[in-house]
């Protein structure tokens, strides 16, 4: 309450009692003082309440500021990670995909039925390296894509003729078991005419 506004209390220690008029003035000047007086204090009791109010949000806020910091920073780290393994696993899945497209075209263009007979084991060979070069890349692929993936994405190779051929394209071990391969039926073709010529050369003779 401001100084202009304040009244003195009421002081009734004056040994005469004040008149009927007085005496109601001042009671009710002491009721707007006690009115005033609650005021005051439901306004002092208001200005505590936001105070609390404010000071509660002030906590809340800077547990939930640093509440959230912290996740959103782990997040982020997490999320670069798994970003950075997406990228490689797209680009490798890019790379395989680029690697098969390669391999199925060498392998469509491949017609013995344009082969001279005279080219066929040079052709054959050309063919049956392409052939290995395409299992061997679906080979590596399988292991690197099947491996990061919870499940199957590429089929496995199986069971196939030729999973006895070793991996070294450039062997001479396996260039000679495919040179005797497609070359044996030649050898016995010329072992049975050198044979017929023989014998009719024996016949003649006699």
């Amino acid at each position: 309450m401001s100084e202009g506004t304040k009244e003195p209390f009421l002081d009734l220690s004056n040994g005469e009692p004040p008149a009927p008029d007085e005496l109601d003035s001042k009671v009710q000047r002491a009721q707007e003082q006690l009115l005033q007086l609650k005021r005051q204090q439901e306004a002092i009791e208001r200005q505590k309440r936001d105070l609390e109010e404010l000071s509660r949000k002030q906590d809340e806020l800077e547990k939930g500021r640093a509440e959230m910091i912290e996740k959103l920073s782990r997040s982020m780290v997490v999320i670069e990670r798994q970003t950075y393994e997406s990228e490689k696993r797209v680009e490798q899945l890019k790379s395989s995909a680029t690697a098969f497209t390669q391999h199925l075209r060498t392998l469509e263009r491949i017609n013995p039925k344009t082969w001279a007979n005279g080219d066929l084991n040079r052709e054959l060979s050309k063919a049956l390296s392409a052939v290995d070069d395409a299992r061997g890349e679906y080979s590596k692929s399988i292991t690197k894509i099947n491996a990061e993936s919870e499940g199957e994405v590429l089929e496995p190779m199986g069971n196939s003729d030729f999973a006895d051929y070793p991996a070294d394209e450039g062997s001479f071990v396996t260039w000679f078991k495919r040179g005797l391969a497609f070359t044996l039926p030649l050898i016995i073709f010329g072992l049975i005419a050198l044979a017929i010529l023989f014998i009719a050369h024996a016949a003649f003779a006699r």
